[in-house]
């Protein structure tokens, strides 16, 4: 048998659907350039800005830490937004059906009370990002808005003897409430909002010992940076003669803990003031929902600081 190489298979044999494949693909680039021009659009500053520290700026004490996500390691948002859109979708389903407009009603109510909390949690880690963040967040936060309005019509037409246009009202916003989730889907995967940017050191550091510098090269009280490989280090000496060694960069949006102030036994990231524990790396405040991975340490005879991650042998 005779391969041929890309070369020389003639444009368009053995591939009749071709030209409709490459209005496809032409599609899918024109909509992944419009996502990720939202991140360069300047103007949204305008927005952004006062909004970001208004909602910085709410009393929220320890419930910002709830809707952070932090006591289950995760941003809430993603959690929560499942119950409008199960309840959007289900809605629509049952508009489709005859008789199955007054349980459609009580769905979109359920979806419309149920955005709120969702809302709340997504503009708090909203207002935790970087600059082409917020703005492609701002126009997510927009789109979800105007299908919670649509969605909160449809139900109050649908009350008052109105069905037809409460379908309307509801197809409409399951459309932009599918728009907004899709560019949520880019900014938590294309962006990386709330990932933790510290999940692959396991796969970049060799097992075993490993040296970062000599001990009286590092002042007590002070974050120092070391690289191992490609990965950098905060090396910290406490009073008592023992190393604190995390990973340099924060688990929330890779900022340089070593720039960040070292106090009371923790780190505090000068970018968005997450607190993580030194001793094993715990985050106690700010927006990382994720901990710092730590390493342990040993001084050789000759006074060589040396690290390897925990159970790595």
């Amino acid at each position: 048998m005779r391969f041929l190489s890309a070369k020389s298979v003639p444009a368009g044999a053995g591939s009749p659907g071709r030209g409709v494949g490459e209005g496809c693909d032409a599609a899918a680039r024109t909509l992944l350039k419009g996502l990720d021009a939202l991140g360069g659009l300047k103007q949204l500053d305008k927005v952004t800005g006062p909004l970001q520290k208004a909602v910085r700026a709410l009393p929220l004490g320890p419930y910002r830490a709830v809707l952070q996500g932090r006591p289950i390691g995760h941003p809430l948002h993603p959690v929560l937004v499942q119950v409008p859109i199960g309840a959007w979708t289900s809605a629509a389903v049952l508009d489709l059906l005859p008789g199955g407009g007054r349980h459609a009603r009580l769905l979109v109510g359920m979806g419309v009370v149920s955005a709120l909390p969702a809302t709340w949690a997504g503009w708090v880690d909203w207002a935790e990002q970087p600059e082409r963040q917020l703005r492609t967040g701002v126009v997510h936060a927009a789109s979800n808005g105007v299908a919670i309005g649509l969605y909160a019509g449809s139900w109050v037409v649908r009350g008052r003897g109105r069905p037809l246009l409460g379908r309307v009202l509801g197809f409409a916003g399951l459309t932009l409430a599918s728009v907004g989730g899709m560019i949520g889907g880019h900014l938590a995967y294309r962006q990386g909002v709330g990932a933790n940017k510290t999940e692959p050191v396991d796969h970049l550091v060799e097992p075993g010992w490993h040296p970062v510098g000599r001990a009286a090269e590092f002042t007590e009280g002070q974050g120092v940076r070391r690289m191992l490989g490609e990965v950098p280090l905060l090396v910290v000496r406490e009073a008592d003669g023992a190393f604190r060694v995390l990973v340099d960069r924060c688990s929330h949006m890779a900022g340089p803990l070593s720039q960040g102030k070292v106090a009371d036994g923790c780190v505090e990231c000068p970018w968005h003031g997450s607190v993580f524990r030194l001793a094993d790396g715990e985050n106690v405040g700010g927006p990382a929902t994720a901990p710092q991975p730590t390493f342990e340490t040993r001084l050789t005879d000759n006074g060589v600081l040396e690290v390897r991650l925990p159970g790595a042998v």
